[in-house]
């Protein structure tokens, strides 16, 4: 398989090994593969997703800016905020963003690396405030093609559990069933979690060897 040209240097960590593009770390060797344009995270609550999609930008050389879709309206939230913020540590340009990540998007350079965490919320937010889905869904997307940075989507997969017993929750279910293939389908690299192990769906599978 032809693999891309290397012309700077970009990390992986996969299954716990970080990967670089001279293919040696410690006594690891691994594939010589750079971060691609567009990479998409997705799992269950408390899968390690996002642990896992911080883990790419931390070893990027690139300046790392994190979009937050999350609004802290009880303790739990802010608690649940906090600990994020303090796993991600102080390096990050962060930007609050519950309902416009494609005008976050706009002003980014080619020089970061951007990680929106996560379109679940995102999408919450936009369907509790009556807004447009399918429009607000085709911007974000259209945002997302032309930032000339490198960009990491978090999602969560919500389609295992039993159907919801109301109407407002099977509508956020299968809106957001949709929302994930949409940016599967845009994406260069899709990646479950689960259970901490990420699994790639889409892209090189030399990246977990």
């Amino acid at each position: 398989m032809t693999r891309p040209v290397v012309t700077h240097c970009e990390y992986f960590a996969f299954g716990g090994v970080l990967f670089t593009n001279d293919a040696t770390f410690g006594s690891q060797k691994g594939p010589a593969l750079p971060l691609p344009k567009f990479t998409f995270v997705l799992g269950g609550a408390a899968s390690g997703k996002s642990s896992f999609a911080e883990s790419l930008c931390f070893q990027s050389t690139r300046s790392r800016v994190y979009i937050a879709t999350a609004q802290a309206f009880d303790d739990e939230m802010r608690a649940k905020v906090s600990a994020h913020r303090s796993q991600r540590g102080s390096d990050w340009l962060t930007l609050e963003a519950p309902l416009d990540v494609a005008g976050a998007l706009a002003a980014r350079t080619p020089e970061e690396i951007v990680l929106i965490d996560c379109a679940t919320l995102w999408l919450s937010n936009v369907l509790l405030e009556q807004k447009d889905t399918a429009a607000a869904v085709a911007a974000l997307l259209a945002a997302i093609a032309t930032c000339p940075a490198k960009i990491i989507v978090v999602s969560n997969e919500v389609g295992h559990g039993i159907v919801p017993d109301n109407a407002l929750a099977r509508q956020f279910r299968n809106a957001q069933g949709r929302l994930n293939q949409s940016i599967a389908a845009q994406a260069d690299l899709v990646v479950t979690v689960i259970a901490g192990l990420p699994q790639i769906l889409k892209g090189d599978k030399d990246m977990l060897t």
